[in-house]
């Protein structure tokens, strides 16, 4: 796909210093009809500016403290069991499928799904809270269960309903809470539930041959597999911290050759997007500049982050001090704005100047520690990386791809962080920034052999493509810094065909699943390359 050119002016001939082409500022601001003046005035394109900072008022209140990423928000499961109890009756059918038939039965059953969810709950990576379980016999009794409404997701153990041919049934009225929901059936994990059988002809398909409901599918289907109960919910509780979630936008929301993206983001991801502009963001950096605590502190932490197990310097340590510095102005100004994910735009042309630094290492320093902190604006990949990022519970690397070939593909970006698996320390070299050859940046040495998963966003917000594939290389090209060659099984020319928009998005493990669940709610297509 041929990509627009930036426009022309006085300054065409200079190098831009951008990790990757991401044009001119005529470009970005250019569907939005907004002038530079009004721009970095702070007139907050596509979000709400923050106002009247200051070093002083931002370290107001815990002024030697240095704020600490807000965990992920937990996931509310509510369980409902329907179920029903019978009466022989002779020469009749009295029963129907299933291997719950009495109260003392159901009882039983009760306590087996306690104890299953107690396990689900230790045995999560993810934060997930499970409601007490609400025992039902009959439509009427589902409106009574109030806590449903305070859920993020109902899990129904489908054993029975005898009411299940009226049209006002149980099922009928869950889906009037508006939630998520997975519908568990038992086949030999405990008595046989009679949804097992008629769950598919009876409910999803409404006796058609085909999906004929909108507030499920078939898979939001599980059959005896707590696993399978448990990445589903991983795949919801990533998807409930990015819907609707806040980040902060240095100079604003942006996209790599598609200024009207931040826009589709916002109706996509309901993201709401809080902005600083660069004025503002220069005077918190000549403030804390001046506060000999603040630039004591970003002392202490670079010689300290220095003396982490294979960390080499190779550019000036003022770099690097000022980028811890950079690393506490973020921190306070996400605490201001009360959210935990940042992205800086014109991150190379404009940050330099101010922060007398590259933001390559405080990005880094930032998802190290539990933040969700990307370069350039992109909001073509930035939900992608906010999404991936809070299935996975993981860093995330926003890269520049190369051109699939052989299944191997190059990706390199100058931001990396060194915790990618969320726990261990990655070797670094601590370089300047490729492009203007400047600052600090990490390159890291991913590791060899780690299997990863690859998110490509599409620039019209319709389409992302995913695979996974393994690190086989971390080499030192004359390109951005961190650099990794993945190989990886799909054909290489169907990767060539299909991978869209630019930028893409890398986290360590295999979270397809994950991903294509999530996803199917939001709604975009899910391309699975596998």
């Amino acid at each position: 796909m041929a990509q627009h050119g930036p426009h022309r002016s006085d300054h065409d001939d200079e190098v831009h210093p951008h990790c990757c082409p991401c044009g001119d500022e005529s470009e970005s601001l250019a569907g939005n009809d907004i002038s530079r003046r009004r721009f970095l005035g702070g007139a907050a394109l596509g979000g709400v500016a923050l106002t009247g900072l200051s070093w002083s008022m931002l370290g107001a209140t815990e002024p030697e403290a240095l704020p600490s990423a807000p965990p992920r928000r937990a996931l509310v499961v509510k369980p409902i069991f329907i179920y029903s109890v019978y009466t022989r009756r002779e020469a009749k059918s009295w029963r129907q499928w299933g291997g719950i038939e009495t109260q003392s039965q159901a009882d039983e059953e009760q306590k087996r799904i306690a104890r299953e969810l107690d396990q689900l709950e230790k045995q999560a990576d993810f934060p997930v809270r499970f409601l007490p379980i609400a025992a039902v016999q009959r439509p009427e009794e589902v409106a009574a269960i109030d806590d449903a409404r305070t859920a993020d997701v109902i899990v129904v153990y489908a054993a029975g309903n005898r009411y299940a041919g009226r049209k006002d049934n149980c099922f009928e009225r869950i889906v009037k809470f508006g939630k998520d929901t997975i519908f568990f059936l038992r086949h030999r994990s405990g008595p046989l539930y009679l949804w097992y059988e008629i769950l598919s002809p009876r409910y999803l398909r409404q006796h058609t041959d085909h999906l004929a409901i909108d507030t499920a599918d078939f898979g939001d289907v599980v059959v005896d597999s707590q696993d399978d109960i448990l990445w589903r919910l991983r795949a919801l509780c990533g998807l409930r911290n990015t819907v609707g979630s806040r980040i902060l936008a240095i100079g604003g929301p942006a996209g790599w050759g598609h200024p009207r993206v931040s826009k589709l983001a916002k109706e996509r991801w309901n993201l709401d997007i809080r902005t600083v502009s660069y004025d503002a963001l220069g005077k918190l950096i000549t403030e804390a500049l001046g506060d000999p605590a603040a630039v004591g502190r970003a002392k202490r932490r670079a010689a300290d982050y220095l003396k982490l197990p294979k960390t080499t310097l190779e550019t000036k340590l003022p770099f690097v001090e000022n980028g811890f510095l950079l690393d506490e102005i973020f921190r306070k100004l996400m605490k201001q704005a009360d959210c935990r994910a940042i992205t800086i735009n014109k991150c190379m042309s404009v940050i330099m100047p101010l922060s007398k630094t590259t933001g390559c290492l405080t990005l880094s320093t930032l998802n190290d520690d539990g933040y969700l902190a990307f370069c350039e604006s992109d909001f073509v990949v930035i939900p992608a990386g906010l999404l991936l990022a809070n299935i996975a519970g993981k860093p995330v690397f926003l890269n520049d791809p190369t051109y699939p070939h052989d299944g191997l593909i190059t990706l390199a970006h100058c931001t990396a962080p060194r915790r990618m698996d969320g726990v261990n320390i990655e070797p670094a070299r601590i370089v300047t920034h490729f492009e203007s050859d400047y600052g600090a940046a990490p390159k890291v040495d991913m590791k060899i052999g780690q299997t990863v998963t690859n998110v490509v966003a599409d620039f019209d917000a319709q389409r992302w493509l995913g695979f996974s594939g393994q690190i086989v290389d971390t080499p030192f090209l004359p390109i951005c810094r961190s650099q990794i060659e993945v190989k990886f099984a799909a054909d290489s020319q169907t990767v060539a065909e299909r991978m869209p928009g630019f930028h893409w998005i890398t986290a360590y493990g295999d979270h397809l699943q994950e991903l294509g669940y999530a996803m199917k709610k939001v709604p975009i297509e899910w391309d699975c390359l596998g």
